[in-house]
């Protein structure tokens, strides 16, 4: 059972790190602000160095992780893609990363929940993620 919990979790993780990632990269051409680009350049390697821990336990149970769910991905997109058509600002930028950062915490969380028996290091790379996600939330405020 731990090693299922954990796996799952880890998965979990991994389809959330890919879709932040992925988001910041679909923003961060258009933001005007410079601070407010360093603030999404810096949460992205964040993101992608605890990526990088990630792969290396998913290896260790010979686990190929988890791909973000086409559905969420593809309605992120049309969001973000719609907002921005109206209005490119880094305003609407900060809005739609706020919401995503929100999902990602909220979905983490129960995902701990859920995967009770799971590891202490999965949990922690869990929590490190949520950290991540609530941080970049507080740091863009002032573009909202």
């Amino acid at each position: 059972m731990i090693e299922q919990d954990t796996v799952k979790l880890l998965r979990e993780c991994d389809a959330g790190i890919k879709m932040g990632v992925s988001s910041i990269d679909e923003v961060l051409p258009k933001v005007s602000d410079k601070e407010f680009e360093k603030k999404l350049t810096k949460c992205k390697e964040e993101h992608e160095k605890l990526d990088r821990e990630l792969q290396s336990l998913l290896d260790e149970f010979h686990d190929d992780g988890k791909e973000p769910n086409p559905m969420a991905k593809g309605m992120s997109w049309i969001k973000t893609n719609m907002m921005l058509a109206m209005n490119e600002s880094d305003k609407v930028i900060a809005d739609l990363m706020t919401d995503g950062c929100n999902m990602g915490v909220k979905s983490l969380n129960k995902y701990l929940n859920e995967y009770k028996a799971a590891d202490e290091v999965s949990k922690d790379i869990t929590k490190r993620l949520i950290n991540l996600e609530e941080k970049l939330t507080v740091d863009i405020r002032k573009y909202l």
